[in-house]
């Protein structure tokens, strides 16, 4: 087996605003595997680094990559712990290469084209008048369920904006989410919450910054808003410690970014520990191309979502890699009609 990494830069068609600031574009790697005498059929994962975010952001990434492909080449395991993006990619391209090097990670009838995965619509910080604006679209969409990404912008703005929503659609039409990326402080959180519970929120994620274990378990006991861990799982893979996070925090609700918490195989984990919790959970990308969205979309058909999942992140770059993928309206599916075009890019052999 031989192996190659390629970096390539994802530039956005409007700037995303997030509570750490604006982002422009994002770097990413993929990951190719094949066989020495069948070059043409390889398997591509994307080892989808979240700078800012993951805790594997440090000098050593591309030096664990090279050895990871070196390893590959010489046929020899490689301990990636730590290494949450470049696990979720090497998973993505065993499977890749296992299911016939097609892009099929996990065979479903989503990849066959005949199911689709409900999704909510992702508003992005912004000014005001952009936050407004991009909600619209949205809804005009037919989005049952937008999620606001708050903390950017003066907390009463975007209360008005909630405000706005809830004025013309209640709860059982449109759901709201909104996701705070820790803005809040333990000291104002609940006053924050107690205003944000007038507008029948279906939750929101990370409120308080992560590893605050005992404040968040506090403003969970005592939330009048569902709270969801987000931020909080990242850098977790000993299910030990993931068993003390769960027992300690009891959060509402989970969301996985297989990304960013391990792969799928400690996703899952996470699926499994928090059942015996009855602690919900959906799937959100993490600014991934379309070569990680569809590894992740791929695995959250398989367990049959109920609830829209955070998968909207697909039309995000002006230069994101030509897939089946498909967003219409409310949600993805894939269009067996369609091919994968991978770009020329400068891979890295060892």
């Amino acid at each position: 087996m031989k192996a190659a990494y390629a970096k390539y830069r994802l530039d956005f068609i409007t700037p995303g605003g997030t509570s750490r600031g604006v982002l422009t574009h994002k770097d990413t790697y993929f990951l190719k595997i094949w066989e020495p005498d069948r070059s043409e059929c390889y398997g591509i994962g994307e080892c989808a680094l979240f700078k800012g975010l993951s805790v594997e952001d440090n000098d050593t990434y591309e030096a664990k990559l090279q050895e990871l492909c070196t390893n590959i080449s010489s046929d020899k395991g490689t301990d990636l712990t730590g290494y949450s993006s470049i696990t979720f990619g090497f998973e993505t391209a065993i499977l890749d290469f296992s299911n016939g090097c097609n892009r099929t990670i996990f065979p479903s009838r989503f990849v066959g084209g005949t199911e689709k995965i409900p999704i909510n619509g992702l508003v992005w910080m912004g000014t005001k008048d952009e936050m407004q604006k991009r909600i619209e679209e949205k809804l005009s969409a037919g989005f049952k369920t937008v999620k606001l990404k708050i903390g950017a912008i003066d907390f009463d703005s975007e209360v008005e904006l909630i405000k706005s929503i809830r004025s013309r659609y209640s709860s059982d039409v449109i759901e709201i989410r909104v996701d705070a990326n820790g803005a809040f402080s333990p000291m104002d959180v609940m006053q924050r919450l107690d205003v944000l519970s007038r507008y029948d929120l279906h939750s929101i994620e990370q409120p308080i910054k992560q590893g605050q274990w005992e404040e968040m378990a506090k403003v969970c006991r005592n939330t009048p808003v569902p709270v969801a861990l987000d931020e909080d799982l990242i850098g977790i893979e000993n299910p030990m410690l993931m068993m003390e996070l769960l027992k300690t925090i009891r959060p509402q609700y989970l969301v996985l970014k297989p990304s960013l918490v391990g792969g799928f195989a400690n996703a899952t984990e996470w699926l499994k520990m928090a059942s015996q919790f009855n602690i919900g959970a959906w799937v959100t990308s993490a600014l991934e191309s379309n070569i990680g969205l569809n590894a992740i979309a791929q695995w959250v058909s398989t367990l049959q979502p109920k609830i829209p999942q955070g998968l909207g992140t697909g039309k995000l770059y002006s230069n994101n890699i030509i897939s089946p993928l498909e967003q219409i309206g409310d949600s993805v599916s894939y269009n067996t009609s369609k091919e994968w075009i991978i770009p020329q890019l400068e891979w890295r052999e060892f």
